[in-house]
């Protein structure tokens, strides 16, 4: 399996490593698993996630592949490009989640497409958040951990 290009993505050193394009109501918070009326994940080695709160909390991470070691020729041959996710709600709570991933060119602009994307990709784009459905004072939004943007060469 290819390397996790994402920086922390289980919070284990809490919000380091991402931009917080959003962060509303009590803002971004980094719980234990699997925290008051949560779910476990199925992989053992995540001891934390990352939980909303009432107002949009989002956070963001460019990948520059370029400086992650991937040359621009092995780019333009199009490789795999795996991106995953990990999200629940709490029991007593509804919530939203949402995830943007963005391939981009060396001007990171914006390519649609997963496959036969065309050469110049140099950047990934990883914004996922969300919130709670209730407006409940705290963190009983979306709960999101174990991310992951892979390039498969």
């Amino acid at each position: 399996m290819a390397k996790n290009l994402l920086k922390n993505p289980c919070g284990e050193e809490q919000m380091d490593f991402w931009e917080l394009t959003e962060n509303g109501g009590s803002q971004w918070r980094v719980e234990d698993m699997p925290g008051d009326c949560g779910h476990s994940i199925s992989d053992d080695d995540i001891k934390q996630y990352f939980a909303t709160s009432f107002e949009l909390c989002l956070k963001r991470q460019v990948v520059d592949l370029v400086a992650e070691g991937y040359t621009p020729e092995d780019l333009d041959t199009q490789p795999v490009v795996n991106v995953e996710d990990w999200y629940c709600g709490r029991t007593d709570c509804g919530c939203t989640y949402q995830l943007t991933a963005c391939l981009l060119d060396e001007n990171q602009e914006v390519n649609h497409s997963f496959s036969e994307y065309g050469e110049g990709l140099r950047f990934i784009s990883f914004e996922h958040g969300g919130q709670d459905s209730r407006f409940w004072h705290g963190w009983f939004g979306v709960r999101v951990t174990g991310s992951g943007v892979r390039v498969e060469l």
